[in-house]
């Protein structure tokens, strides 16, 4: 069995242990709501036509059941889930509605100071509206026929909540929601995203997070550079919101390089959502792409457009740009001969501002899907900028498949991740390591 397909049916399986059951295709009797590769996207997800002015306003919100509660003496375990639309505003300066899910933990918080609040930014789920990872709470596992998601950062989740950290999960602009394309690994639209979900969480009523709640912000790979891209913007974009910590592991800081590390890579499909994000973003630049993707590479676009994670894995790993292209070239090579494109890229480099508060920053020192070099610069870059940053290389042997090297970092490094979090919401003071930083691997 190949080592792609040895991961997901490790995640399958987990999911499975987590309570999750194949769902079947089921026809909608809502008008309202939208039908993604066989799974119906409830109503809730579908923008209404007018948005509040301010960012972080809450659009409507509902209960959101967990797979996976226990009954408790205090309440379910881990907590009590609500579904929540806010507003955001995107990179072009526009509205947009964003979805997510903010959980009431049960569990007390014993750090001594008002209950945190963590904002989860998911690493990459798709581009399907199915793969959303506040859908991913409700159903660990999609299995239909025609799509597989697997909510994969549930784990993080439910550790926080284990410590009686209220957490807030954000989906992205046009993840969920149903009314656009996501935009994927566009910096603003994540960080936007990600600060607004806390604003959302302040106002949802009825919780034990108040406006004096220290807050974090945790993500890997995807989620690595929406926190990180937040807590460069926060400054400016949200003020309001005062970061305790961020945890940024494995960030995407380069899309250049990260476009040439993916290309033929296990996580192919990733090369078509980033070209479908920045086609979303900036439709200027939609001639260039008709001018260089022949009938196969635009047919792969419009297909990877409703997959998640699972479908990409099998449809198209270890696939190549050069088989997408009018002239065979790699995109990557496409971009660099491109002014625009390599300056719409350009513009999506994290590593240009200093981040706010204490930054702890993780990469596997053998990950070449979102390469560790690229990430490990964006820690060089901040220190030279003066941040308060905490590089920590993680190392593992290189095992030969690009995504067991991107992934294992997630799992053995998250729980000092959390703890190192954690200390940050207790107001215990970081320990930077940039005067080390150069002689590390």
């Amino acid at each position: 069995m190949p080592a792609s397909a040895r991961i997901l049916a490790a995640a399958v399986t987990a999911a499975a242990c987590l309570g999750a059951t194949a769902v079947p295709a089921a026809a909608s009797t809502d008008t309202d709501a939208v039908i993604s590769r066989g799974v119906t996207i409830p109503a809730f997800y579908n923008p209404p036509a007018t948005l509040p002015a301010a960012d972080g306003a809450l659009v409507r919100s509902e209960p959101l059941p967990l797979a996976l509660t226990l009954p408790g003496v205090d309440g379910p375990l881990p907590g009590t889930a609500t579904r929540l639309m806010y507003k955001s505003t995107d990179s072009n300066g526009r509205p947009v509605a964003v979805t997510g899910a903010y959980i009431e933990p049960t569990a007390a918080w014993k750090g001594g100071r008002t209950r945190p609040l963590v904002a989860v930014a998911p690493g990459t789920m798709g581009q399907g509206d199915q793969c959303a990872a506040s859908l991913g709470l409700e159903h660990p596992l999609r299995l239909n026929g025609q799509t597989l998601s697997v909510g994969y950062e549930n784990l993080a989740v439910y550790r926080l909540l284990a410590q009686g950290i209220a957490v807030v999960v954000t989906d992205y602009a046009g993840l969920g929601a149903t009314d656009r394309l996501h935009t994927y690994v566009n910096r603003v639209d994540e960080a936007h995203a990600v600060l607004d979900a806390v604003r959302a969480a302040r106002a949802l009523r009825g919780t034990s997070v108040t406006a004096d709640s220290p807050v974090a912000l945790f993500g890997y790979s995807q989620g690595g550079g929406a926190t990180a891209a937040a807590a460069e913007l926060q400054a400016t974009y949200a003020p309001d919101v005062t970061l305790s910590g961020t945890y940024s592991g494995a960030p995407p800081a380069d899309l250049a390089e990260v476009t040439k590390a993916i290309d033929g890579s296990d996580l192919a499909g990733a090369l078509g959502w980033s070209v479908n994000g920045f086609l979303q973003s900036d439709p200027a630049l939609r001639p260039i792409a008709d001018a260089h993707l022949n009938a196969k590479g635009r047919a792969a676009l419009t297909d990877l457009s409703t997959m998640c994670v699972g479908d990409a894995l099998f449809a198209y790993n270890s696939a190549r740009s050069t088989a997408w292209t009018t002239d065979g070239r790699p995109l990557g090579d496409i971009i660099a001969a491109e002014p625009a494109l390599r300056a719409f890229l350009d513009d999506q480099r994290i590593g240009t501002m200093r981040p706010a508060g204490p930054v702890r920053l993780a990469t596997g020192t053998s990950d070449n899907l979102v390469p560790h070099a690229q990430s490990r610069q964006l820690a060089v870059d901040w220190c030279d900028k003066g941040a308060d940053v905490t590089y920590k290389p993680v190392v593992l042997p290189d095992v030969g498949r690009s995504l067991l090297n991107h992934f294992a970092p997630l799992l053995t490094d998250q729980g000092q991740a959390i703890s190192w979090l954690t200390d940050r919401l207790t107001g215990k003071p970081a320990t930077s390591n940039c005067s080390t930083l150069p002689s590390q691997p």
